[in-house]
């Protein structure tokens, strides 16, 4: 998929940074994809960094493409670092409203409590978005999106104005991390 600049989605895409996000059925089936796929072996050669988070979900809700490749999640009291993926298919007659409220969301969330990083992601320019993002703690997740007046009013509006026509929301506890972005691993020492 392609990357926003600034770790958002952007409608200016970065042709630098590009993302996979995939399922695995177990850690045997990554590592053999890690090894020696043909992506993996393209990027080793023609890439000047990569970072790859393993993670396993533990909540999710939603569908991407009429499925959720996350529904077998742990369901368990988690407490530690989380990513968050959200993804949404924005219908066409709302993709201004949906463009007119990401700058101030995303800069709400890069100043938030617990925010570490973040990656805009989409496989379809302009419509098809995705956020990827990782925090502290859960709780520092649910403050940003349920606690802030101006994420709320967002979430509000998406509702009231039907922007997405598919909608994915899930959550996932860090397990391992190879490479590096922007020169440092931003989990080093915190799974």
């Amino acid at each position: 998929m392609g990357s926003g600049k600034n770790g958002t989605f952007d409608l200016k895409p970065d042709f630098k940074q590009w993302a996979l996000l995939a399922a695995w059925k177990d850690e045997q089936s990554f590592e053999s994809f890690r090894k020696s796929s043909f992506i993996s072996l393209w990027w080793r050669k023609f890439c000047t960094e990569s970072y790859t988070i393993l993670c396993s979900p533990i909540s999710s809700h939603g569908n991407w493409d009429n499925q959720n490749p996350f529904a077998n999640f742990e369901n368990v009291q988690y407490q530690g670092p989380v990513a968050v993926l959200t993804r949404a298919t924005i219908r066409l007659n709302r993709l201004k409203n949906f463009w007119q409220n990401v700058d101030r969301v995303a800069s709400i969330m890069t100043r938030a409590k617990g925010y570490i990083t973040s990656f805009g992601i989409g496989e379809a320019p302009f419509f098809r978005q995705a956020t990827f993002s990782i925090w502290e703690s859960l709780d520092d997740v649910k403050a940003f999106a349920y606690r802030s007046a101006e994420h709320r009013e967002v979430i509000q509006k998406t509702r009231d104005e039907n922007w997405y026509s598919e909608e994915l929301f899930a959550r996932f506890k860090p397990l391992a991390t190879f490479g590096t972005l922007n020169g440092k691993d931003p989990l080093a020492g915190k799974i």
